[in-house]
């Protein structure tokens, strides 16, 4: 017996659910009974992923596969992506072997989409032909609603989870790809409806993050874009135009010997490349604008009051964030 599309599936029964469900609670937990029966737990999570396909096998890809293995993981990996993408991934050990898109997916009961943003919503438009009832298809993109919309439109076969790995290095490509890269570091998932992660494949899908030691946060694919514009793509920005106002204003010689480890310190995001960054600010422009327009004013406040005692109180609550930031979870 196979178990029947799963968007098909969870959307029929989601809608009972209401526009506002509460998760958890007993009404939650009698659409879920429902969604399982349909699927079949009888087959039991562990039998659920026995293929992976990783699309675009560069740093989160290749350390995916990496650490699925050393979690235990003994089904096939397999990898779509460049020649060279593929060779370096197989040299890791992160990947079986390499395949085509239209090779990979109908065999696979998880399909982790790990390129960029772009690159992921192409793919999502090919998908659907090529996906078997019962897979998950799941991404890593740095944004989440135009990824989850796109994949709403275009895949009905299966069921689609987005997340997002909070976790990642200044260097690219397989060959530094880390087992550990996702241990005690944030994976988002956004899910269209609480009982979405509660389907069979969703719950296979979450023992193995846990496993791999990530944290899972569960958040709307409009409060992950929201949060991340604060989190992460405002400080990608401001180190950005850190290092380029004082590259204008001092260049590149002698003055920056009087340079201390503050400044190497505030710069270090701004060794990322615009390639990377690019669609992560074509897809969430609107987030990032209210959050540049927010450090605008606050820098502006900064300037107003360079000599009066207000800025102890930016001072005081910046430290408080600060060291926030650095405890340990």
């Amino acid at each position: 017996m196979s178990p029947p599309a799963a968007r098909g599936v969870s959307k029929r029964f989601l809608t009972e659910l209401g526009p506002n469900p509460v998760f958890p609670g007993p009404r939650f937990a009698a659409t879920v009974e429902i969604v399982n029966e349909c699927w079949g737990l009888s087959y039991g999570l562990q039998g659920l992923m026995n293929t992976v396909a990783i699309v675009g096998t560069g740093l989160i890809g290749a350390s995916f596969g990496l650490a699925l293995r050393q979690a235990g993981f003994n089904g096939s990996i397999l990898g779509v992506s460049s020649e060279r993408a593929l060779a370096d991934a197989i040299t890791a050990g992160a990947i079986d072997r390499g395949a085509s898109l239209a090779e990979a997916v109908p065999q696979a009961d998880l399909i982790f989409l790990s390129q960029a943003i772009g690159r992921i919503l192409d793919t999502i438009r090919q998908l659907d032909p090529l996906l078997r009832p019962g897979a998950l298809v799941t991404d890593a993109g740095s944004t989440k609603t135009e990824i989850v919309d796109l994949a709403s439109q275009h895949i009905n076969r299966c069921q689609f989870l987005g997340g997002h790995p909070m976790a990642g290095k200044e260097q690219r490509g397989a060959i530094a790809a880390d087992a550990e890269l996702f241990r005690g570091r944030t994976w988002v998932l956004t899910p269209d409806q609480p009982a979405e992660l509660e389907t069979p494949p969703a719950r296979a899908f979450r023992e193995w993050l846990q496993k791999i030691g990530a944290r899972l946060v569960i958040l709307t694919s409009e409060d992950h874009d929201r949060v991340v514009a604060l989190t992460s793509h405002l400080a990608q920005l401001a180190s950005s135009a850190l290092a380029s106002t004082v590259s204008d204003s001092l260049g590149n010689g002698d003055n920056l010997r009087v340079a201390g480890p503050g400044l190497t310190d505030m710069t270090r995001l701004a060794l990322s490349s615009y390639d990377l960054w690019r669609d992560i600010l074509a897809t969430n422009t609107g987030h990032i604008d209210d959050a540049l327009s927010r450090y605008i004013q606050k820098l502006e406040h900064v300037r107003e009051n360079l000599r009066t005692r207000q800025l102890q109180e930016e001072f005081s609550r910046g430290a408080a964030l600060a060291s926030l930031l650095r405890r340990p979870i």
